[in-house]
């Protein structure tokens, strides 16, 4: 599993757009046999930076299998507007510390 981060800086005009546009393109993510899970979080100190989580089942599975499928050109569509705002977007993978409650 690969986890890629993107981290976004929205002004405040385009927030409510952005969270519509990305509620609705998180259905072509769960759509993809590649996409374990993801989740959109929203800073709390500053509300123009948001974070996208997600899952992958490989590097391979996101760049070749995702993007070359149709749930990517449906995805790609609704979030394109936003791409100028992304400061980071990249591949994790997951280390030995880990903990959960």
């Amino acid at each position: 599993m690969i986890v890629e981060y993107t981290r976004y800086k929205i002004d405040e005009p385009r927030r409510a757009a952005f969270a519509k546009d990305y509620r609705e393109a998180a259905k072509f993510l769960l759509a993809s046999s590649h996409c374990l899970a993801y989740e959109l979080t929203q800073c709390t100190e500053d509300n123009a930076y948001y974070m996208l989580r997600i899952e992958w089942d490989s590097e391979e599975g996101h760049l070749q299998g995702f993007r070359s499928s149709p749930e990517f050109k449906a995805f790609f569509a609704l979030v394109k507007p936003y791409f100028q705002a992304i400061e980071e977007m990249r591949h994790y993978q997951l280390t030995p510390t880990t903990g959960r409650k």
